[in-house]
């Protein structure tokens, strides 16, 4: 069967099965061996051993991915950090630099502001939906341009087809970070990127029970990040990489329901008096709109808003939601909100996030597969009497 030639939602479900079945299981078991029979491997990296990645599970996930991303090659990790970090480690070392979009996922931007220069590793930061400021920000050290395809929290849209060219011309990586539109939405290496990472906990994996990375990309690159992995232990178990191929199954039905929902969502905050501002790629207020009709399928389940009277008033309301948890994290069947100056950006500092625009007051909103009028009369009842 040619692959290539399915659609997206019948590569989720078929891409990376085994044929013929095992012992003609529909699903693929879990194989829940730490240890395999040694079979005259000639590389260290062909062994059989679940810490190189290479179970039954883990072969099968990762073909899934390199074929929904539209890449080479996939590869799982024990978590969105540890692809991360792992991709790009192996990418730079001691003495290189690293040009990254400002606003990043408060993990990433500690990472490289306070674990990288520790290893010698240098970042600069830039506006990455106007990158004027790459040329000047170039180095002969610079290896790598690091972007989100929507920024978490303020939702901002890269200049993709700048970032790329300036890399093509400069003869650096580029890597994204593509969570929140998840393949469905944006596959950035049709578009050039040579690296697209997932926290695979959130879209891929969609049902909060998971704790996973991935990355996809040219063969050369995975085999290189691989060989970092396997050196730093992060892994991910196969009965993880079960429950994330399992998920990933309902990955196309799950973003087509929150990405009209969301919309709907971001409408009718747009429209409240309470509400100050609303930051959704959907609404034709969003500053990278045209980008974003040109470039995603659909503008995803992630926005972002402020209330008039900032991080007080923002706590009153979340306590309020009745269907809407208060939780950190994304992605999942149930919706969540959160302050990010509070949670996934609390380790920035109070200035850092200022000049990011990440308020005390932002609420961060993931949509889940909750029926959208239900949402929109939780969030009404909220709002009420602010």
């Amino acid at each position: 069967m040619n692959s290539a030639k399915w659609g997206f939602q019948t590569r989720l479900i078929h891409a990376g099965e085994p044929i013929p079945k095992v012992e003609g299981a529909v699903v693929l078991p879990i194989f829940q061996s730490s240890t395999y029979l040694f079979g005259g491997e000639s590389r260290y990296e062909d062994l059989r051993y679940i810490r190189l990645n290479n179970s039954p599970n883990h072969r099968a996930l990762h073909e899934k991915l390199a074929n929904l991303e539209g890449g080479e090659a996939g590869l799982a990790a024990s978590s969105g950090m540890a692809a991360i970090s792992t991709a790009l480690l192996s990418l730079v070392g001691s003495g290189d630099h690293i040009l990254a979009q400002s606003g990043l996922y408060g993990g990433a931007h500690d990472l490289l502001t306070r674990d990288f220069p520790e290893l010698g590793i240098e970042s600069d930061f830039f506006d990455a939906a106007d990158p004027k400021d790459l040329e000047r920000l170039l180095r002969p050290t610079t290896r790598l341009v690091y972007v989100e395809s929507i920024s978490n929290p303020l939702m901002r849209v890269p200049d993709f087809e700048a970032i790329v060219d300036f890399t093509r011309r400069h003869g650096l990586a580029a890597v994204v970070d593509n969570t929140f539109p998840s393949p469905f939405n944006f596959r950035p290496l049709e578009w050039g990127f040579d690296l697209a990472l997932h926290s695979a906990t959130k879209y891929l994996n969609g049902h909060s029970d998971v704790v996973a990375g991935a990355a996809i990309g040219s063969r050369e690159r995975i085999e290189s990040m691989n060989r970092k992995l396997i050196h730093f232990g992060g892994c991910l178990d196969p009965h993880a990489c079960f429950l994330l191929q399992r998920g990933l199954k309902t990955l196309a039905l799950r973003v087509q329901h929150q990405n009209a929902s969301a919309q709907c969502v971001a409408e009718a905050l747009s429209a409240h008096p309470a509400v100050e501002s609303v930051h959704y790629p959907g609404l034709d207020s969003h500053p990278e709109r045209p980008r974003a009709a040109r470039f995603f399928r659909g503008c995803g389940g992630m926005l972002s808003f402020e209330l008039k009277g900032g991080a007080e008033t923002a706590d009153r309301f979340m306590k309020r939601l009745q269907l809407a948890a208060i939780a950190p994290s994304l992605g999942g069947v149930e919706t969540l909100v959160t302050r990010p100056a509070a949670t996934s950006h609390s380790g920035l500092s109070a200035s850092d996030r200022e000049r990011f625009g990440i308020g005390d007051g932002l609420i961060r909103m993931s949509i889940g597969i909750e029926d959208a009028e239900d949402l929109l009369l939780d969030l009404q009842g909220a709002l009420k009497e602010l």
